[in-house]
């Protein structure tokens, strides 16, 4: 096997949920669907045009068997893993997923923020799940939520190219307010 085959194969076994090892490796998987979203190459494209930064629902698909793998499915969200999917937030400049990567991101950040908070958390194939409504897990006051923890978010979403509404409403509800995250300019730097 020549060596650009067997680094490829390398790859695609990395992606494995049995590869899954802790959250490091995880996130180090999560990298690779980045990759894959900004190249259009690797084990996550199956034929996607050459830096197209398209996410699709495939590669959607490869962050849910990653998030879920059985070594991490009842360890929260780590930051590493919540960052890597800020970054795939940001490659992709064109969607084709349904609105799933939104909504799969948008869980996982506030897995991490509530687990990170020292509160109660779901195993990852319930918070995750696309059936599973948030606000069945998901803290509902700032004064339970690190005030760190909303900072870090803050400025993932600032950093941002688009604006992720699914977070948005959520990170409100997790500051318990009603008012849209515009009008709170101190904490967030969004708009609606």
């Amino acid at each position: 096997m020549s060596a650009p085959l067997a680094k490829l194969a390398e790859t695609a076994a990395t992606l494995e949920p049995s590869k899954i090892s802790c959250r490091d490796t995880a996130a180090r998987a999560l990298g690779i669907v980045r990759d894959g979203v900004i190249t259009g190459e690797g084990p996550t494209t199956k034929g996607r045009v050459h830096f197209s930064r398209e996410l699709d629902a495939a590669d959607v698909a490869w962050c849910e068997r990653i998030l879920t793998a059985s070594a991490v499915v009842d360890q929260p969200v780590s930051r590493a893993e919540a960052e890597a999917l800020f970054e795939i937030d940001g490659a992709a400049t064109e969607r084709s997923d349904s609105g799933r990567f939104e909504d799969l991101i948008a869980k996982a950040v506030v897995h991490h923020a509530a687990s990170a908070s020292g509160l109660p958390v779901p195993p990852r194939t319930v918070a995750l799940a696309p059936e599973t409504a948030i606000e069945s897990w998901a803290p509902t006051q700032a004064a339970k939520v690190d005030v760190e923890v909303l900072n870090w978010i803050a400025t993932q979403m600032r950093g941002s190219r688009r604006h992720n509404r699914t977070l948005a409403a959520l990170i409100a509800t997790i500051v318990g307010v009603a008012a849209p995250l515009a009008q709170l300019p101190n904490m967030f730097d969004v708009g609606m």
